[in-house]
């Protein structure tokens, strides 16, 4: 019996579509709700139906070919990565908004009103419904057009650090250090402070403090770091390389703050730059005696005042 039933069920509801009126009518609904219903479904292009999810996917087909096509450009000229991640963006809203446009001019017989009832349902949506979703759509066409920052850069946001990987029509993508993949909705973008490491560049500054102590011979170690940051593989040297002597407090005791400031070729050597500049301070500081910071304390002789280490900071 259940094979029968659900024949009839089927052909019940070809019929409503069909015609709509007589089938209403059969279901007992009032005239004036009968009448709004048919004129909704003779709004409708049933057959654009069909058209309209072979338009939206050709645009999943043509987004995913602009992905792989930019990731292959952006290996083979390197230098010009940002600049092919940036018309990716642009194509990729063009897509979504063209995708939209032709899918509603296929699945509707557009007409004053059919325009009148799309208008209504569309301010009743983006008032009630979709508030947050079209206050980030807004949010991204004005980051595209401000530009805060750009597929391809450096940021950090809420705690996040790391690259832009995309930006969306509601939400701009970020991949972390960790290889961790965040969304942000683009509203929370233009009201929370971004910090933006390289601004549509390849390079980017890196900045790496090394403590010593007050006792050692800065002059030696200032030429270490210095020479570390300069013999660097990834140092981008048409940049400038500065290196920075401050006194600080750290903790119990007071140190000596060194501090790099170079540019990398490239953000993504981020990392492996201060491990490389790390490593060669160490070494640098090792064979030339300089000692990390320790708390000091004077002699009783007031004379000929003399610090000796009591102790090492951990």
């Amino acid at each position: 019996m259940r094979k029968p039933k659900r024949l009839l069920a089927v052909i019940a509801g070809l019929a409503a579509i069909a015609a709509p009126g007589f089938a209403l009518a059969q279901a007992g609904i009032e005239p004036e709700t009968a009448d709004a219903v048919t004129t909704l479904a003779t709004m409708v292009r049933w057959t654009g139906l069909a058209a309209s999810i072979v338009v939206i996917a050709g645009a999943w087909l043509v987004l995913r070919f602009l992905t792989q096509l930019v990731d292959r450009l952006g290996v083979a000229f390197a230098e010009r990565r940002l600049l092919f991640q940036k018309i990716n963006t642009f194509l990729r809203f063009a897509v979504y908004v063209a995708t939209i446009l032709i899918t509603i001019l296929l699945s509707f017989r557009i007409s004053r009103e059919v325009l009148a009832i799309l208008g209504g349902t569309a301010a009743v949506a983006i008032g009630f419904a979709t508030k947050d979703l079209v206050s980030s759509v807004v949010a991204g066409l004005m980051i595209m057009f401000d530009r805060p920052f750009q597929v391809g850069d450096r940021i950090q946001f809420a705690g996040e650090y790391g690259d832009v990987i995309d930006i969306g029509l509601r939400s701009v993508k970020l991949r972390t250090l960790g290889d961790s993949i965040v969304t942000i909705p683009n509203n929370m973008l233009l009201t929370e402070v971004t910090v933006c490491g390289n601004y549509g560049e390849l390079d980017m500054q890196v900045a790496l403090d090394f403590l010593i102590g007050v006792d050692q011979d800065v002059n030696r170690a200032r030429a270490i770091v210095r020479e570390a940051g300069v013999t660097s593989r990834y140092i981008h040297l048409p940049k400038p390389v500065a290196v920075r002597v401050t006194q600080v407090v750290e903790g119990s005791y007071v140190a000596l703050r060194v501090r790099l400031k170079a540019y990398v070729l490239d953000t993504q050597y981020e990392k492996a730059f201060e491990t490389d500049v790390t490593l060669r301070v160490l070494d640098g500081f090792r064979e030339a005696g300089i000692q990390p910071p320790a708390v000091l304390e004077r002699s009783g002789d007031v004379a000929a005042p003399s610090l000796h280490a009591v102790g090492t900071s951990a």
